[in-house]
């Protein structure tokens, strides 16, 4: 009798060391999986690499063709050179200085109807740098046009519209 139970023992132990190495397989821990680098990359290639210029970008293609809606596009995002990256002021962008266009083939399939391949022109940034944001420019000519004096701000004041709320119950 006790040697049965030795045996049953044995074999429940078996089984369940057998049990978790395959688990343990199928499930790899933390070290195991991807090793992640812990070495530092330097202030002077982070510094390079944010800086503002033309990188390959994947570009949808209907943001570039918003009005052909009624075509689906193969592919439909295109790999195009565009202006990315920051500059040092928060005032400044980063906008393309030069471009050119570059023709593809894209295959244009009209729901249930045709496909062709069709040849469509995308912009390409070749060059790019940091001018001041249009936001930035527009509120610059704005302060410049305008009086800051008591009598302005009456004006704009009496001139307003206001648009009649609707949520509110009708006043009698």
């Amino acid at each position: 009798m006790n040697f049965l139970l030795a045996w049953l023992r044995w074999g429940l132990a078996a089984l369940l060391y057998f049990h978790n190495a395959k688990l343990s397989q199928a499930a790899p821990t933390q070290g195991d999986g991807e090793k992640h680098h812990s070495e530092v990359i330097l202030f002077v290639d982070v510094y390079d690499r944010s800086v503002c210029r033309s990188i390959e970008t994947m570009v949808d293609i209907f943001q570039e063709y918003p009005d052909e809606v009624e075509y689906i596009f193969k592919p439909s995002c295109v790999p195009l050179m565009r202006c990315a990256g920051c500059c040092n002021d928060e005032a400044l962008e980063c906008v393309p200085l030069e471009v050119y266009n570059v023709t593809m083939e894209i295959m244009r399939i009209k729901h249930f109807q045709s496909q062709h391949i069709n040849q469509m022109s995308f912009q390409h940034h070749s060059k790019c740098g940091c001018r001041p944001k249009k936001e930035t420019r527009t509120k610059q000519e704005k302060k410049s046009k305008r009086g800051r004096g008591k009598g302005q701000k009456r004006k704009r004041k009496r001139g307003r519209y206001k648009p009649p709320n609707l949520c509110e119950k009708p006043r009698r």
